[in-house]
């Protein structure tokens, strides 16, 4: 068949454009799965061994196919847009009614059928193309742009799909895309294909856009749906940011703030945790002019801070700025932090804590971690020995470090993993303690200081709701079935073991919906 200008020029596009598509769908399954499940590298690492695997078995199998090439490239496309452009969808709405197990096991058939048919891709087109380009042309096109597709792909979801659109919706409009590839490439050739009962796949295929146009109209009101069967109150904001999913609910006083579906407190106690987290080890330091805060960008820990009269300026390094946007412009969320964010001794940097400990000058009396649990790898290593010295080496002589750690009750061995990787660190004074948040259940921190600290001694003349002198005596002491059970190992930056821990701990106490 000869083909002119025009028609490579389609095709050239159909690769590019395939390419794009495929790589843009491994993205969003992974990002999703590892939303829901935690753990990013086991997600990313088997939905991308699970892709490449299929993508093979894909390719193996068009040797068996027929000589109407163009018609199977425009049914491998409708099927790419159909499965992936509902992959994220099936994948929100089967979390609640699966089992972890079962979760993963869809997340991973969706990969499977989608590398499969992206393995037909390819060699189909090698072999459309072969008519026209000597073979060694051929592959250097096709790869040359495939991959370049796949480059956009890596640039356009974090830069621009997901802060700005979302995984719901960025799935629609890919999967929208794969069936317009497929309708043009039939309208464009539709004289050279073979199918049987031809008359049925345009109809099919605008039938299917049809229904990708009405699932994007409507995805605001079923995302909305699907969120108010899962949080028990009413949302009054909800943002997908380039780092994680936010959303904050109101029920009559209580204001909750949920980080890819996790609470991360409740207005009506979430007091309890701040004051301990913020206040013992205020009240240990000699020196507390200077105070780092990791985390917290909501404001409600720099509150209890700003309470001491003693300290004179507060730093704030929270990696999303969206939260700090919540926190200073959220009038419900405004009236729970006391306008902490809009003080004039508060500075705001959006950064990551790591990086931020690695490149600052800046050496600070008090460094509070209040740090999300570590559900995956990157959080992990804020509790790792590493991230520790680094610590360390921002503290004043006499200065104190103190981190949340997780509940000793339900993670019992991540937050004693966490308590021994501190030790591990170099620090010389070493206390573990805890309270009851009701929102949480027992929660745990942890104080260290390189210099001899008396954290239980509390006297503390300042507006607080909860710790007096004996709760603060009694949060030192653990129950023999939540104390160290010993022979754990040492969280380190290159051997995260207290994901594994978290995670297995959390395990046991998940409910599932199937069993």
């Amino acid at each position: 068949m000869k083909v002119g200008p025009l028609e490579r020029m389609a095709f050239f596009l159909a690769v590019f454009i395939a390419g794009l598509c495929s790589l843009i769908y491994e993205l969003l399954i992974s990002t999703t799965a590892s939303y829901f499940l935690g753990d990013s590298i086991k997600q990313f690492s088997l939905t991308i061994g699970i892709y490449m695997a299929a993508m093979g078995l894909g390719s193996y199998l068009t040797r068996y196919l027929p000589d109407d090439l163009l018609g199977w490239f425009v049914k491998v496309e409708v099927l790419l847009g159909i499965i992936g452009g509902l992959s994220v969808p099936i994948l929100y709405y089967g979390f609640d009614q699966l089992s972890v197990d079962s979760y993963q096991f869809l997340t991973l058939g969706i990969t499977f059928l989608i590398g499969v048919l992206t393995g037909f891709e390819i060699p189909l087109l090698v072999r459309i193309l072969k008519t026209y380009y000597p073979l060694k042309s051929n592959l250097a096109y096709v790869l040359s742009l495939d991959y370049v597709g796949a480059l956009f792909a890596t640039l356009l979801f974090p830069f621009l799909l997901l802060p700005f659109v979302g995984t719901f919706k960025t799935s629609i409009i890919f999967g929208a895309v794969n069936i317009v590839l497929g309708l043009s490439i039939y309208r464009f050739f539709t004289n050279r294909l073979q199918i049987k009962k031809k008359r049925w796949m345009e109809p099919t295929m605008i039938g299917c856009l049809i229904g990708f146009v009405l699932i994007g109209i409507f995805s605001d009101r079923l995302l909305g749906h699907w969120e108010d069967n899962f949080y028990t109150a009413r949302i009054i904001y909800s943002k997908e940011t380039p780092y994680q999913k936010l959303v904050l609910t109101k029920n009559k006083e209580d204001l909750r703030l949920y980080i890819n579906r996790i609470i991360q407190f409740s207005s009506l106690d979430e007091y309890r945790y701040h004051e301990s987290l913020a206040m013992i080890p205020l009240q240990a330091a000699p020196y507390k002019k200077s105070v780092l805060v990791l985390g917290g960008g909501e404001g409600l820990l720099a509150r209890e801070i700003l309470k001491d009269p003693k300290v004179e300026n507060i730093t704030i390094v929270d990696l999303d700025p969206e939260v700090f946007r919540l926190g200073k412009e959220n009038k419900f969320l405004r009236e729970v932090n006391g306008d902490a964010l809009l003080n004039p001794k508060v500075t705001l940097i959006p950064e990551d804590a790591m990086a931020y400990l690695r490149t600052t000058t800046e050496v600070y009396d008090v460094i509070i971690a209040d740090l999300p649990d570590p559900s995956n790898e990157g959080i992990a290593r804020l509790y790792s020995t590493a991230f520790f010295k680094l610590a360390q080496n921002k503290l004043s002589r006499y200065g104190i470090f103190a981190t949340q750690a997780t509940g000793p009750f339900h993670t019992r061995r991540a937050f004693w993993c966490i308590y021994e990787s501190l030790k591990a660190s170099g620090f010389t004074d070493v206390y573990p303690y805890h309270t009851y948040v009701p929102s949480f259940g027992d929660w745990g921190f942890i104080i260290a200081a390189n210099h001899p600290i008396k954290p239980l001694t509390f006297d503390a003349d300042l507006p607080l709701k909860y710790l007096n002198t004996e709760n603060v005596a009694r949060m030192f002491y653990f129950e023999p079935d939540i104390d160290n059970p010993d022979n754990l190992e040492i969280n380190r930056l290159d051997h995260p073991v207290l994901l594994e821990y978290f995670l297995k701990d959390w395990e046991r106490w998940r409910k599932d919906k199937k069993n």
